[in-house]
């Protein structure tokens, strides 16, 4: 019934109805109640932070994701065997739902995040990205400086074959994104989205690449700076959920 009709008012009433036929002597609000809690435990949502089933309060319930309807030219009647699978799938996307929840708490979601001007947060994630390739630029051009520096370590030369590799690596990564963000890419928020796990491992491990100006600045400035670019892919996510990248009908619609 929620997902009939989403985003629209399910009264209390309207369930009940449905659940229980007319003269059936039953606490249907207590009833009602604990059905949704059911829904809601099966799709790790919770009440006070809703993802999926929102409460209306003393009116009924809301279906607040978004929903979209796919397979409308098929048989009506599956097979046993299609039955079988459909479960199968509904079954992994549940789980799916469940391991994501905890990730969903530590990482904002698009209702959570500050509304702010579309040009704001576009000059912000673009200086982002070229702050990184201006690290992975600089650290190439200054390898002999670099490798001094590293001499002391007990794997000097493994660290600095990491170190040329990963920038090679992310330069190209980051023009990517630089270019698509600015061109305003056809779902450049989806594609970000996706290569950002990716991103986040490189990004924590050039957090420390202040400690690549050793010769130049101290251990301390050196250290607050690694803690501030610690944060940065987490910035840079909510950057792009907050609208950089352009105004699309698909990233208007999912942050509202």
């Amino acid at each position: 019934m929620l997902l009939e009709r989403p985003g629209e008012l399910l009264t209390r009433e309207a369930i009940s109805r449905e659940l229980w036929p007319e003269g059936t002597f039953v606490d249907y609000e207590h009833g009602v109640n604990s059905a949704v809690n059911r829904i809601r435990e099966a799709l790790g949502d919770t009440a006070s932070n809703p993802r999926f089933v929102e409460t209306l309060a003393r009116r009924g319930y809301r279906f607040v994701a978004p929903v979209e309807r796919i397979g409308l030219g098929e048989d009506p009647s599956p097979s046993v065997s299609e039955s079988t699978a459909s479960g199968s799938s509904e079954h992994a996307v549940v789980s799916s739902e469940s391991e994501a929840d905890l990730l969903s708490r530590i990482l904002a979601s698009p209702q959570e995040l500050p509304k702010a001007s579309y040009p704001v947060v576009q000059t912000l994630f673009v200086l982002f990205q070229c702050m990184y390739l201006s690290f992975y630029i600089g650290a190439l051009a200054n390898l002999p400086e670099i490798e001094d520096l590293f001499s002391p370590l007990p794997k000097a030369s493994q660290a600095l074959t990491v170190l040329i590799v990963t920038a090679a690596v992310l330069i190209p990564v980051r023009a990517f994104v630089l270019t698509a963000v600015l061109m305003h890419a056809p779902r450049v928020r989806e594609k970000f989205l996706r290569i950002w796990p990716f991103l986040f491992l490189f990004d924590e491990l050039w957090s420390l690449s202040p400690f690549l100006l050793l010769h130049h600045i101290s251990i301390g400035l050196a250290v607050s700076c690694t803690a501030l670019l610690v944060y940065s892919p987490f910035a840079q996510r909510s950057l792009v959920l907050m609208g950089a990248g352009g105004r699309d009908r698909e990233t208007s619609a999912t942050v509202r």
